[in-house]
């Protein structure tokens, strides 16, 4: 096994993870910034209202885009597999 194949490999794990849990993180990312611009024009100043949300957000995300985020890691997975004796070998 190569140093380049070891590399190619870590680049597609890393892009794997990326993908996978960038559609959740945005989520995360616009409802909390939502909830920010609510507050300051509100003038509510309660730390933990960005919590419930934001928790709310991810968890449909994660109904949502459940299926493809599974359906990238199984991918990834099943190359990982097919490719294991170029690993041992």
């Amino acid at each position: 096994m190569s140093s380049q194949y070891v590399l190619t490999l870590a680049e597609k794990g890393i892009y794997t993870i990326l993908l996978v849990a960038g559609p959740l993180l945005i989520l995360a990312l616009a409802v909390g910034l939502l909830v920010s611009i609510f507050q300051a024009t509100t003038q509510i100043q309660e730390q933990t209202l960005a919590f419930i949300p934001k928790i709310v957000a991810v968890l449909v995300g994660l109904v949502f885009f459940g299926p493809w985020m599974l359906t990238r890691m199984i991918d990834f997975t099943v190359e990982v597999f097919q490719n294991l004796n170029r690993f041992v070998g």
